[in-house]
């Protein structure tokens, strides 16, 4: 049996058509046929080569499909894999259900083929049934995107929390709508004016495209692929107050230490969430309304789709369908 996959044979190439021979499906895997796959920018990164040779790539981690085989899952039950697929279900973090920690962590699309295919297999407790009456292209963001924002805000957040986000594109769209959901008062920051209606009807309850005013929030989500001014973000969190950086930015965050001492303030990062915080996460977006906003593109105008993704001119998240 060969899948078929769309594949970078070297960093910044174009992706062509793959044929590739899967591993013999293992006793706990499962076998997806994928129906969409979204592209996240950790996609690009890889593409570009600018996290390490893992050529021939097949990128791809926001999948949705239905199974075909294998593990606990019945044929055709609809199922959802994000970035991991794999971990080593025994150490002390497996154990914990925080399987992200894992030493032997499997990434779905780094040294694995990912995706942009039309079947892919991994561990069945990486597999999450995707809610009824949720759209396949827009829940398949859900799986990276919305559970790397939805975990710091359930871990530093609560109802009530004074919450900002900084950058609204793939994963700030979905901040806003879960910080929302948790009940938050949520503040949205962009370079762009024109977002202030998205941003707003995503869930914002203020809006700017300047600097935060000092003193104003618990929490405060850095979702761009930059580092922003921390003098500035730190001193405006409030006492206990939390910076949590999420996108990959190729530079260094400079820290200034006076504002984490005075204020007993914290600098954290956050990646992806646990199996059972990405089922959480799809029953809460279910249960609110929650989806990504889309453009929807056949499997093969991925190089078309990964590009709008590389220039930032999504809105909010490319996803491929076959």
């Amino acid at each position: 049996m060969t899948f078929n996959a769309y594949a970078a044979k070297k960093a910044k190439a174009q992706l062509e058509p793959f044929r590739y021979e899967p591993k013999p499906l293992a006793d706990d895997e499962v076998e997806i046929a994928i129906s969409h796959c979204g592209i996240c920018h950790s996609d690009v990164h890889l593409v570009d080569g600018e996290w390490g040779d893992w050529f021939p790539l097949v990128p791809g981690h926001e999948i949705v499909g239905t199974v075909v085989t294998g593990g606990a899952f019945a044929p055709g039950e609809r199922v959802g894999v994000g970035w991991q697929r794999n971990s080593c279900g025994e150490c002390e973090y497996c154990r914990a259900g925080e399987e992200v920690l894992c030493a032997k962590h499997e990434a779905t699309c780094q040294g694995n083929f990912g995706g942009f295919a039309d079947r892919i297999r991994v561990n069945e407790r990486f597999a999450f049934r995707i809610p009824d009456g949720m759209p396949s292209e827009t829940a398949a963001p859900l799986l990276c995107g919305g559970i790397t924002v939805y975990t710091p805000l359930r871990t530093y957040a609560a109802k009530g929390s004074r919450v900002g986000v900084i950058g609204i594109g793939g994963l700030g769209h979905l901040a806003l709508q879960f910080a929302k959901a948790l009940g938050c008062e949520v503040t949205a920051f962009s370079r762009v004016a024109g977002k202030e209606a998205d941003a707003r009807r995503f869930g914002a309850d203020h809006f700017f495209t300047g600097g935060p005013e000092k003193g104003s929030f618990d929490l405060v989500l850095n979702t761009a692929h930059a580092a922003p001014d921390m003098e500035a973000y730190l001193g405006a969190l409030r006492p206990r107050g939390v910076f949590c950086q999420l996108g990959a930015a190729p530079l260094p965050l400079v820290v200034p230490s006076m504002p984490l001492i005075t204020g007993s303030r914290s600098v954290a990062g956050s990646a992806i969430g646990s199996p059972a915080g990405i089922r959480e996460m799809l029953a809460l977006a279910a249960e609110r309304g929650i989806a990504a906003m889309i453009e929807l593109a056949p499997m093969r105008e991925a190089n078309q789709a990964l590009d709008r993704t590389r220039r930032n001119q999504a809105r909010y998240r490319m996803v491929l369908a076959k």
